[in-house]
C-alpha cells in the first residue's frame, strides 16, 4: 500500500503546482502591497504582478484582460454572472434558462432568484450528458435574459457544444453565461469562438491555489454589483484583492495554456488504461456520459450490485469521489446521474475517477487492481 491513497480526485481539488507556489511565495512576503495604494512602490509592484495575472488569465480563454474580474472562486462567479444579470431586470418580468445537471453553484442561485419572481427553465439531456438544441430553441423566450450552460460537467466530464449553443442564443440577442470550472485548463476555451457572454473559472481546480477565481464579464454587456464597497474590479466586485492567490491563478493559467495539448494526450491515455483495466476484468461496469464528448480528466462509472460509498470504504488505499465534492455530505442520489436517466439505486453504485497532472501509470494500474478486487469481494459476500 503507498504511504499515502492514490488520489483519483481531481475534480474536487487539485494539488498545487510547485511553480505556482514558486510564483505565488514573494508576495505573502516581501511583496505584500496593497495593489490599490497608488502613492508608492509597494502598491505598484502589487498591482503590475494583478495585471500581468489578469493577462494570463484572458490568454488562456481568449479574452482582453480588461474582461477579467478576479473574485473568490467559481462560486463567487458564478452568483455574479446570474444575480447580476437578473438585478438589471428587477421588477420585470424575466426568464433565466439553464440545465438540470449544472453545479449547485448555479443552480441554487436560479432557485434563490425563482423566490423573487423571476422564472427558471432547467433543460433536461440526453443520455449521454448533453443538452438539445432544439429543446434549448424552444425555451427561449422573449423575456429570456440569460442562458446559462455548464462547459463540462463536474461529474461525468461531459462537454457541451458550446459554439452551437453560442450561435442559437446569440441570434436571439440573449446573454449566455458558462460555468467553466471544469473547463479552462483542460479543454480549449475560446469566449469569443464561444460566444460567451459571462464565463467562470477557479484557481484550484487547475493546480493553482484555492480562494482565488475569476469572471470572464464581455466589454460592454451591463451587469450589476453584487459586492459593494470600494468600487474594485471596475466597479463589479469590491474587497482588497488577494494578490498572492490571483498571482497564482495567473500562473496556473498560463502553465494549463503552454501544455494543455501534451498534458490532455497524455492524461486521455491513463484514463482509457484505467477503463479498460476495470472492464476487461469486471463484468457489470458501466460508463456514464459520452465516452467521445469528454474531457479526458474523467471516467465515471457504475458498479453493478455494489453500493459506491461501501466500495469507497473497503479502498482507504484511494482517493476517489461519488459525486460533486459540495454536495457529497447529503447521501443522496446524484442529480447529474438522476437527469442521466439512472435510477436511484444505480446512482448510488456510482463512482467518479479524476485523474490530473501527477497521476502516473503505476497509480492508475494499482487503482484499477483495487476495485476489481474489492467490487469482486463486495459481491461475493452480497451472494446468499
Amino acid at each position: 500500500m503507498p504511504p499515502r491513497p492514490v488520489y483519483l480526485d481531481y475534480h474536487a481539488t487539485t494539488p498545487l503546482d510547485p511553480r505556482v507556489w514558486r510564483a505565488m511565495e514573494p508576495y505573502f512576503l516581501t511583496e505584500f502591497g496593497n495593489p490599490a495604494s497608488a502613492s508608492h512602490a509597494y502598491g505598484w509592484t502589487a498591482a503590475q504582478a494583478v495585471q500581468r495575472a489578469r493577462a494570463q488569465v484572458a490568454a488562456l480563454i481568449g479574452a482582453s484582460p480588461k474582461e477579467i474580474v478576479f473574485t473568490s472562486g467559481a462560486t463567487e462567479s458564478d452568483n455574479l454572472a446570474i444575480k447580476g444579470m437578473a438585478h438589471l431586470h428587477h421588477g420585470r418580468p424575466a426568464h433565466l434558462i439553464t440545465t438540470a445537471i449544472e453545479h449547485h453553484a448555479v443552480l441554487d442561485p436560479c432557485a434563490r432568484l425563482e423566490q423573487d419572481g423571476f422564472a427558471v427553465t432547467r433543460l433536461g439531456v440526453d443520455a449521454g450528458g448533453c443538452i438539445r438544441l432544439p429543446e434549448l430553441q424552444a425555451a427561449l423566450r422573449p423575456e429570456t435574459i440569460l442562458v446559462s450552460i455548464m462547459a463540462v460537467n463536474n461529474e461525468v466530464g461531459v462537454i457541451q457544444d458550446m459554439e452551437a449553443i453560442g450561435r442559437l442564443v446569440h441570434a436571439r440577442g440573449i446573454a449566455l453565461h458558462s460555468d467553466a470550472t471544469q473547463a479552462a485548463g483542460k479543454i480549449p476555451v475560446d469566449v469569443r469562438r464561444w460566444q460567451v457572454d459571462l464565463l467562470s473559472i477557479s484557481g484550484h481546480k487547475m493546480y493553482g491555489p484555492k480562494g482565488v477565481g475569476a469572471l470572464y464579464v464581455r466589454d460592454g454587456l451591463p451587469l450589476a454589483c453584487q459586492l459593494d464597497g470600494g468600487g474594485h474590479e471596475r466597479g463589479l466586485r469590491s474587497g482588497t484583492l488577494n494578490v498572492p492567490g490571483i498571482v497564482g491563478l495567473g500562473e496556473a493559467a498560463a502553465l494549463a495554456q503552454a501544455g494543455l495539448e501534451e498534458e490532455s494526450a497524455r492524461i486521455a491515455a491513463l484514463r482509457d488504461r484505467l477503463l479498460q483495466r476495470i472492464v476487461s476484468r469486471l463484468d457489470g461496469v458501466r460508463v456514464n456520459g459520452s465516452l467521445t464528448q469528454r474531457v479526458p480528466h474523467n471516467l465515471h462509472l457504475t458498479f453493478h450490485g455494489v453500493e459506491a460509498e461501501a466500495l469507497m470504504m473497503s479502498m482507504p488505499e484511494l482517493a476517489v469521489s461519488s459525486g460533486s465534492a459540495c454536495s457529497s455530505a447529503a447521501r443522496s442520489a446524484s442529480h447529474v446521474l438522476l437527469a442521466l436517466g439512472l435510477s436511484s439505486g444505480q446512482a448510488q453504485a456510482s463512482l467518479r475517477f479524476g485523474l490530473g497532472r501527477f497521476t502516473t501509470e503505476q497509480e492508475v494500474d494499482f487503482a484499477a487492481d483495487r476495485i476489481v478486487a474489492c467490487a469482486r469481494q463486495m459481491r461475493e459476500l452480497a451472494t446468499p
